[in-house]
């Protein structure tokens, strides 16, 4: 029998979390999807691993068992893809580089070009993520370097080092009745709808709501969108405002949409992030000095 390791992935985190709705933030799933894939699971070992209650869901007998065995099945699985995968990038020469957004701004052509003088013949593959990836593949073996807003979940297993700090802005429809100010406090927003990101990105979606800011207020979400062509129509459309870093004025421009300064909430920071295991990896760390040698400016205005 043949069994999806993803499927392994979802068990382990529920046995680990003790429920259903924590398990499912920490895999930035939904939680009717978890349930269907921990059924799944069930239907094909012929067993039940769970018992569920009010309170959580405690291992049966032969889930324990699993329990016991799969972290490391997974562990050995997962380097075998990185060695594998990484094998295959040497071979060709080729640096994956994962990156959410815009990467590191204005500075990525110029850390790319100077890693092409570093490492003549070798490629630079830029692979863009999804909000719902925080380290951009990085801890899946995907790439072997990443371009990351910092902190993201579960950061503290690979090694980062920030790269600079930009403060947050609003995007705000252009006839809004705050687009006019200079700077705007984020208390004054706090009542207003906000376009959000789904709830499967998870921290993405809360670091972009500042929920942690909001000193217990309760968040008004007026529309979710997963793209962002759909996140700025949404604002320009009036169906609400979003916080974004200064520099989207720049890198996402668009007609209806205006941006303004905002004080009172924390600034957002770019880093570059790569595998503990890669601390000896020459290419990987010839791709991190490129990024961090030469200083880079703080980021204040778009």
């Amino acid at each position: 029998m043949d069994v999806d390791t993803r499927l392994l992935r979802y068990f382990i985190a529920v046995a680990e979390e003790g429920t259903l709705s924590r398990a499912a933030q920490r895999l930035f799933v939904s939680q009717p999807a978890l349930t269907k894939q921990i059924k799944q699971l069930e239907t094909q070992l012929g067993v039940r691993l769970f018992t569920r209650s009010r309170t959580g869901m405690t291992l049966t007998e032969p889930g324990r068992a699993l329990a016991e065995r799969v972290p490391g099945l997974l562990a050995d699985w997962d380097q075998v893809l990185r060695e594998t995968k990484s094998a295959a990038s040497r071979a060709a020469r080729l640096l994956r580089v994962g990156f959410l957004a815009s990467a590191a701004n204005e500075a990525t052509p110029r850390i790319i070009a100077e890693f092409s003088r570093r490492r003549p013949g070798w490629r630079v593959d830029m692979r863009q993520a999804t909000w719902s990836n925080p380290s951009a593949g990085l801890a899946d073996g995907d790439i072997d370097v990443a371009l990351l807003r910092l902190p993201f979940p579960d950061q503290d297993a690979l090694r980062t080092a920030v790269l600079f700090t930009e403060p947050r802005w609003v995007a705000l429809p252009e006839g809004h009745a705050l687009a006019a100010c200079d700077v705007i406090p984020f208390r004054d927003l706090w009542d207003e709808p906000f376009v959000a990101a789904p709830t499967e990105t998870g921290w993405w979606r809360d670091q972009w709501l500042a929920t942690d800011e909001r000193g217990g207020h309760p968040v008004r979400i007026g529309a979710v969108t997963d793209q962002p062509d759909d996140w700025l129509s949404a604002i320009a459309n009036g169906y609400g405002i979003a916080l974004a870093p200064a520099s989207a004025a720049r890198f996402y421009a668009w007609p209806g949409v205006t941006y303004r300064p905002v004080s009172g909430v924390s600034p957002s920071q770019v880093g570059v992030a790569w595998r503990v295991a890669d601390d000896s990896n020459p290419v990987v760390q010839d791709f991190v000095h490129c990024c961090l040698e030469r200083p880079l400016p703080e980021v204040t205005t778009p």
